[in-house]
C-alpha cells in the first residue's frame, strides 16, 4: 500500500536531516509548539485518491482531534467533500471562513513558496512542508514573518517521535 509506503520513507528522512547546504534542521520545541497548540488545519494539495499520502495524513489528522480543510483547485470547483469537509479552491477563501492555525504543504517545492506567502498574509501561526517539499527561502520568509516552520517532515511521525498524539485540550 502507497500510505505504509509512504510512512517508510517519512521514517527514514524525518526532521533530523540537514539539507544539501547542511544549514537546516527542524526544531523539535518549535515542532511540539506547533502540534499540541494547532486545532485548524489547512491542507493544501489534499487528494480523493485513497493512495496518496495526503489523503491519508489528512483523515489521520482528523482521527488525532484536528479540524483539516482541504485546499485543491479543482476539487472546489466539483463541489467535493473530503473526509467530511467542504474542499476549497485556496488559502484566502478558507480563511474567510475559519483561522486557520497551520497550513501544511503537499506540492512539490518549487510552487511552496507562493503558499508559504498566502499562509503569511492569512495569519496562520505556522507552515509545515511535507516530506520531500524543501525551499529554504520560504521557510526564511516564514520565520521573519513571526511564524513557526517544520520542513520536510511528516506531523504523523514527528508526533509519535515527541509522544503527541493529538492538539492540547483547553
Amino acid at each position: 500500500m502507497k500510505c505504509r509506503t509512504f510512512i517508510s520513507f517519512a521514517v527514514g528522512n524525518s526532521a533530523r536531516f540537514s539539507n544539501m547546504s547542511g544549514s537546516f534542521r527542524n526544531d523539535d520545541e518549535i515542532i511540539r509548539r506547533i502540534l499540541t497548540k494547532t486545532k485548524t488545519i489547512a491542507l493544501v494539495g489534499a487528494s480523493k485518491n485513497t493512495q496518496r499520502a495526503s489523503n491519508h495524513v489528512m483523515s489521520s489528522l482528523q482521527e488525532m482531534g484536528y479540524k483539516v480543510i482541504p485546499i485543491n483547485p479543482g476539487l472546489a470547483k466539483q463541489n467535493a467533500i473530503l473526509h467530511g469537509e467542504k474542499v476549497f479552491p485556496d488559502l484566502e477563501t478558507v480563511a474567510s471562513e475559519f483561522h486557520v492555525d497551520m497550513v501544511d504543504i503537499f506540492i512539490n517545492s518549487q510552487n511552496a513558496g507562493q503558499f508559504v506567502d498566502e499562509a503569511i498574509v492569512i495569519g496562520a501561526k505556522s507552515v509545515w512542508l511535507q516530506v520531500g517539499v524543501i525551499d529554504e527561502e520560504a521557510w526564511k520568509r516564514a520565520v521573519a514573518a513571526g511564524l513557526d516552520c517544520v520542513m520536510n517532515a511528516c506531523p504523523l511521525i514527528e508526533g509519535p517521535r515527541l509522544g503527541i498524539s493529538g492538539p492540547e485540550e483547553e
